[in-house]
């Protein structure tokens, strides 16, 4: 599958964002070369997600499950195990506007918990 290329003012914008999740997990003390699980979401029409839930593996995720929020929209989230470094950020953000693109949905962020090294 050939990804699209994504509009540079779009992913700058989502970097924007990722840096204060970047900025707050490292004041949790995370470690970012750690590999962890992180998940991604997506919100679209049924038929859309449908599709990308379809062709999760292929593009690297595996499906963590499907919500509808109060208004009906529904999300689909996705997750893969990676660190979290700004290289490794930057290019999950980067591949989930490419799947934006590609099916039709609305990229709705990334999320994961601080790994310290520390066992609790």
């Amino acid at each position: 599958m050939t990804l699209p290329d994504v509009d540079p003012a779009r992913l700058e914008e989502e970097w924007s964002a990722d840096k204060e999740v970047l900025a707050s997990l490292a004041e949790n003390g995370d470690r970012s070369d750690i590999v962890r699980p992180v998940d991604v979401s997506f919100r679209g029409s049924e038929p859309a997600l449908d599709r990308l839930e379809e062709d999760a593996e292929e593009l690297g995720f595996e499906v963590i499950e499907r919500e509808e929020d109060e208004e009906g929209e529904i999300s689909l989230f996705l997750g893969c195990e990676q660190t979290s470094d700004e290289a490794a950020i930057r290019a999950l953000t980067k591949r989930c506007l490419q799947i934006e693109l590609i099916y039709d949905v609305e990229y709705d962020g990334w999320g994961c918990t601080a790994e310290t090294g520390l066992i609790s």
